[in-house]
């Protein structure tokens, strides 16, 4: 190296001395050669790189791949926005599974209906939040921020979290916190959330912390909507109170308000001419239907078809139904870890889209080609689903038409009942909690269901607006389950390990409800292992788009899925000790852990001990990958254990709490002594609390703690990533 050459030349002197004795003929050498070697480095900067810096990119079949037109990004000058369309109020929303985004939705139709707002909604992650300190002061801002996992921001509100708890945040003008830089802001705020989970609605009471730190002004208290009781009821119980105060700020008069006649939110055009081949069955993405010669990425917004090679049933039950599932995913560019969640995209049963087809008067045209398209210029999207697509695609691909109908909706129904009696039934349903609770909620009625009660006759309801239902139906959103498998032993196969969901509601002990994407699960391994499917239960167009996943002749089916990244992480450090508590199928993220630790083993490295407590009913009816785990512990030996607690094997019902108590020696050596972590997933409701209440007992009588401490230090263990829960 030239370094090296410079370094031990003898015609260089120390820079103190008076005179340099040096030889010019190797002074004009050495910058020869300088020059040159600059030259040779810097060639592809100063004349252009002639070769390409990696080969083609091609899809996995080596085709060749097609360049796509750049497509102009999307402005996320809102502020501009609104000037533009004159609008005084922005719905932001931050949604993970489409509610928080239904509830913005929701509420911006109901401000322009019943107050004359200028709304318009928009997803936060479309957004420069930077402009907040731009906001008129004469305009409204909502927030409908739900929480995710825990105490997370959901995906498209990340980049707004980030900017709003970063140690100096910046916006637009440069005005400092202390400043107060959104004093002109007026804001309201809805928080969704669940609070089995113990950073409940964490994401929007720190969004409204932070705004009102920076100066804006909340008008009304925040609203905060519980999953796990009734996220409807806790939102239609504020928001009355809420628009009082809006009103009072905005100067509305509520005097004069009413509520307005309705004004279609979409345009539904029935399509005679159009290309085929343009048309969406399903798909999510152009590049889904466009296959060949396009490199995908597959992500939440373009879903893998994934092929299953692999179901088989876990339970040894004549009425329940665990399935073990692996999906293929070779040659798709997707990768994980063992913890992260895949989705799986369902379709609604055939029962549910037949039966809404039907009731509305569409059986005939079910297959007509339509465009859905917004009313409103301003919309942050024109089409609330990719168009064209025919009714039928609408509502078996969609829509959520297999949740039970909306309080709030079936009010609204009632003024376009076909009678007087129609009118009055929906009526009650929609103004009374506990009828609607009896006779809708607890007996889980579909919106197909509810209309059937004011069809006279099965005759169809064509005083129904369609574009009402498209509007205020959610979308139907993936379903997330653990990842039970670990990609250092199958990097190209993911695995799901699923419980499938039916019950018979109390209010209705004739009907059978069925879990939306677990029995889209269930029928699709009933027909790969040519189990007869039983009549009476939902019925799926497992076939997909275009007849693109299912393959006769082969007897393979396939799954959109996409993976979503998660904190559920094992520590980096083999060495480091787990304990993993999780009964019934909450074993699935730790099935893929103890699968790695145990690879690691066998390949010489020195791994932690390693314990798992799991809980079922009984040992021969539902223990999950007995056989299995019986062989990756006796890999793992003297650090792997499995201790099981069976609920119904004794007359005093024994659950994984109680396991925890009777180690609890060996449990307080491996979290405090050895600095072990701690994992729980499953049940959160129930088991997750017992458990946190089970180790702070131990943290109590091992630790010599009083509970105060003992809880402190659970909730440090917490905070520093070393108690998690899935």
């Amino acid at each position: 190296m030239a370094d090296d050459s410079f370094s031990g030349d003898s015609s260089f002197v120390d820079p103190q001395a008076e005179e340099p004795i040096i030889d010019y003929f190797d002074l004009i050498v050495i910058l020869f050669f300088g020059v040159v070697g600059f030259l040779y480095l810097s060639k592809d900067t100063l004349f252009g790189n002639k070769k390409p810096v990696s080969p083609p990119i091609t899809t996995p079949n080596n085709a060749p791949a097609i360049s796509k037109p750049l497509v102009p990004k999307k402005s996320k000058d809102f502020i501009k926005k609104m000037q533009e369309t004159d609008k005084n109020v922005v719905m932001f929303y931050g949604s993970q599974t489409g509610t928080a985004e239904d509830y913005a939705s929701r509420l911006a139709k109901e401000g322009q209906q019943r107050f004359g707002l200028r709304t318009m909604t928009i997803d936060i992650e479309d957004c420069d939040m930077n402009l907040l300190d731009k906001f008129p002061e004469n305009c409204m801002a909502f927030f409908l921020m739900a929480t995710y996992g825990e105490g997370e921001p959901t995906d498209d509100a990340v980049d707004f979290w980030e900017l709003i708890n970063s140690e100096s945040p910046e916006f637009s003008e440069g005005v400092s916190i202390e400043e107060k830089p959104l004093s002109n802001l007026n804001y309201v705020i809805f928080a969704l959330g669940n609070k089995t989970y113990e950073h409940f609605n964490a994401v929007g009471r720190q969004v409204d912390a932070k705004l009102t730190e920076f100066g804006a002004k909340r008008i009304g208290v925040r609203g905060e909507g519980d999953d796990d009781g009734s996220l409807e009821e806790d939102f239609l119980g504020w928001k009355e109170d809420m628009w009082k105060a809006v009103c009072d700020i905005m100067g509305i008069d509520q005097n004069e308000i009413h509520n307005g006649t309705h004004i279609a939110s979409y345009k539904i055009s029935e399509l005679e001419n159009y290309d085929s081949d343009k048309v969406f069955y399903g798909e999510y993405s152009e590049t889904s239907i466009i296959t060949n010669g396009i490199q995908q990425v597959y992500d939440s917004k373009n879903p893998y078809p994934s092929t299953i090679i692999e179901s088989r049933e876990l339970f040894n039950s004549t009425d329940r139904n665990c399935i073990h599932m692996e999906l293929d995913i070779t040659g798709s560019g997707i990768s994980y870890q063992s913890g992260d969640h895949v989705a799986i995209w369902p379709i609604n049963p055939e029962q549910d889209v037949y039966r809404l087809l039907k009731v509305l008067g569409l059986w005939e045209k079910k297959d007509t080609v339509v465009i859905v398209e917004s009313t409103d210029p301003s919309a942050s999207k024109k089409h609330p689903f990719p168009v064209p697509t025919t009714y039928a695609t609408i509502f078996r691909n969609y829509l959520d038409i297999h949740a039970p109908a909306s309080r709030q909706f079936i009010a609204t129904l009632a003024n376009f009942a076909p009678t007087e009696e129609g009118k009055s039934k929906l009526t009650i349903l929609g103004q009374d909690k506990e009828a609607y609770r009896i006779k809708v909620a607890d007996a889980h009625l579909t919106l197909g269901e509810v209309l059937e009660l004011i069809s006279q006759n099965g005759k169809p309801l064509d005083t129904i607006p369609l574009d009402l239902i498209i509007e205020t139906l959610p979308r139907l959103q993936c379903r997330y389950y653990s990842i039970s498998s670990s990609p250092k032993a199958t990097p190209n196969h993911i695995h799901i390990t699923a419980s499938i969901l039916t019950y018979n509601p109390v209010t209705m002990p004739q009907k059978t409800v069925y879990g939306l994407a677990t029995n889209y699960i269930l029928q699709v391994h009933r027909k790969r292992n040519n189990i007869q499917h039983p009549e009476k239960s939902p019925y799926y167009l497992y076939s997909g788009p275009r007849d693109r996943f299912y393959d006769e002749a082969t007897n393979t089916i396939k799954f959109a899925i996409h993976v979503r990244k998660s904190n559920f992480k094992l520590p980096k450090n083999f060495k480091t000790p787990v304990v993993m508590v999780g009964p019934g199928t909450g074993v699935a993220p730790f099935r893929g852990f103890i699968i790695e630790r145990a690879k690691q083993k066998t390949e010489g490295d020195e791994v932690g001990d390693t314990v798992l407590f799991y809980g079922c009913r009984s040992k021969n009816e539902d223990f999950l990958y007995e056989n299995e785990f019986d062989t990756l512990f006796k890999t793992l030996g003297e650090g792997g254990k499995l201790i099981t607690a069976f609920s119904r094997e004794k007359e005093h019902k024994v659950y994984v709490q109680h396991r925890l108590l009777e180690n609890q020696k060996y449990i307080w050596d491996l979290i405090y002594t050895r600095g072990g972590y701690f994992y729980v997933c499953g049940d959160a409701k129930n088991m997750a609390r017992d458990v946190n209440n089970a180790l702070i007992k131990i943290a109590q009588t091992c630790g010599d703690m009083d509970e105060n401490s003992a809880t402190a230090y659970i909730r440090d263990l917490r905070s520093r990533g070393k108690y998690q829960e899935d």
